[in-house]
């Protein structure tokens, strides 16, 4: 293992927490919010000194490392990070023990937002924004990770190369690079234009600051206990339903958009999602009196985001379906993805085609495109199906002991699985994390980052271990 190449990796991820908090720094300043910024300036020094401190050591080592070490790389990034995001929480008034900030940290980092803050409206505001950023930087990280990791091509479970039509020559470290600054240029520009949309549509600064940071990442930290807080009229509603919107679609349409000749070709993913959300919105129709707060809630779980303007008790298993769906391929959203339910569901009806006619000719392009599924697709699809039951086992399993009962177990475990905040829309709202059990924080300590990287990438990584070459 080529620990001190990692190593240089590592440390290069740590001084964006650095910039994070000098940006808090300013705003304490500005706003003589002075009651927490001790906690900001250790922030500060300390992630310095260890980023300064991986890149030192690993500075003379060869700058490139396997897929395996790269899967090792996007683990120690979530902990080291998640650790350097916990201190303001931890050093905060709040008596918020380390293991409540460290699963306060990693639930922003994966987009979950589940949080162990009750009445978030009395936090330090510096704090709040600490935590929209928490979730901000961790989405900046899974898109740096999705293009320049997991779109290995010896590795395809992503299955990235069905939709992404970008530069998928990653050998030279140019070329990772400009793809690195490409990723940060887009994504600044889309949660700048989140911002606006916000703020334009009368949403007040700060909340518009802390919900755009928010949605970009799919995420479920809100500056207040209720969306509807925030959230009142109508306009404000259909920017949000848009803003929900534009984060669960492949991250690289809106700069496709205006570019005819490769919109379709190569966004036929985006199209069929769009389509599937108004099915699901015409479900919702026929069988309740339907608003535009209960399609925004069909949008919020399909781009696993779970933030919602409504309490649903009839319609919680039905929007609990809908989350483990999740959204497009290339975008921070979590679940089994369309794509894969797609690939089974057509390969599943060409077998039932086959016995029926077995001289009929089996369209296998994934969604009309030019693009070919194969074999590997379909195992691949199916192993991430069988996968993703099995974490939803385990994790089950690991709940039920905590006094929290099966059902809101087994809806939290899907929640986790999915990286979805545990809203009124799945009736799990009044679930006190600061309650549970440690053996049940750890969990799900876990199983958020597993959501992320699915349970594959620990399979290849003990494999790796146990079967040394």
């Amino acid at each position: 293992m080529n620990f001190k190449s990692i190593s240089y990796f590592l440390g290069l991820f740590c001084f964006p927490i650095s910039f994070l908090a000098f940006i808090n720094i300013l705003y304490s300043s500005y706003f003589d919010y002075f009651l927490s910024i001790d906690s900001y300036f250790t922030t500060l020094f300390v992630s310095l000194f260890i980023g300064s401190g991986f890149i030192y050591y690993g500075k003379s080592s060869k700058k490139k490392i396997n897929f395996i070490e790269q899967l090792f790389l996007i683990i120690f990034v979530y902990l080291l990070v998640a650790f350097l995001i916990s201190i303001p929480f931890y050093l905060s008034d709040n008596q918020v023990t380390f293991l409540n900030s460290f699963f306060e940290s990693i639930s922003g980092l994966t987009g979950t937002g589940f949080s162990t803050f009750k009445n978030i409206k009395y936090l330090d505001p510096t704090l709040i924004l600490w935590r929209s950023s928490s979730q901000w930087i961790g989405g900046l990280y899974f898109l740096f990770f999705l293009i320049i990791i997991f779109a290995n091509k010896k590795f395809t479970y992503k299955m990235i190369s069905l939709t992404y039509s970008g530069d998928s020559d990653y050998s030279s470290e140019i070329n990772i690079k400009k793809n690195i600054f490409k990723i940060f240029i887009y994504y600044c520009i889309l949660s700048f234009c989140l911002f606006l949309m916000f703020n334009i549509s009368g949403i007040r600064l700060f909340n518009s600051l802390n919900l755009s940071m928010t949605i970009i990442s799919t995420g479920g930290f809100l500056p207040t206990d209720f969306l509807g807080n925030i959230i009142s009229t109508n306009f404000q509603k259909i920017i949000f339903f848009l803003s929900l919107s534009l984060s669960m679609f492949n991250f690289y349409l809106i700069f496709n958009i205006f570019d005819k000749n490769i919109l379709f070709k190569d966004h036929k993913e985006d199209l069929y999602l769009f389509f599937l959300s108004i099915i699901l919105v015409i479900f919702i129709f026929f069988n309740n009196n339907s608003s535009l707060d209960l399609i925004i809630s069909i949008i919020s779980s399909l781009s696993n985001s779970g933030l919602t303007l409504i309490k649903s008790d009839s319609l919680s298993l039905y929007f609990l379906f809908i989350t483990i769906i999740g959204g497009s391929l290339i975008s921070n959203t979590s679940g089994i993805k369309l794509a894969r339910f797609y690939i089974l569901i057509k390969i599943a009806g060409a077998e039932i085609i086959k016995l029926i006619s077995p001289n009929s000719v089996i369209n296998k392009t994934i969604f009309d495109s030019e693009r070919k599924i194969i074999d590997g697709d379909i195992k691949i699809s199916f192993l991430i199906f069988i996968s993703f039951f099995l974490s939803l086992f385990i994790l089950s399993s690991f709940l039920v002991l905590d006094d929290i009962g099966f059902e809101k177990s087994f809806k939290l475990s899907i929640l986790t699985l999915t990286n979805t905040v545990n809203s009124e829309l799945f009736n799990l709202e009044n679930l006190n994390f600061a309650n549970l059990l440690t053996s049940s924080k750890i969990s799900l300590i876990i199983f958020m980052i597993i959501g992320k990287i699915e349970l594959i990438s620990v399979f290849l990584i003990f494999k790796q271990m146990l079967f040394k070459d």
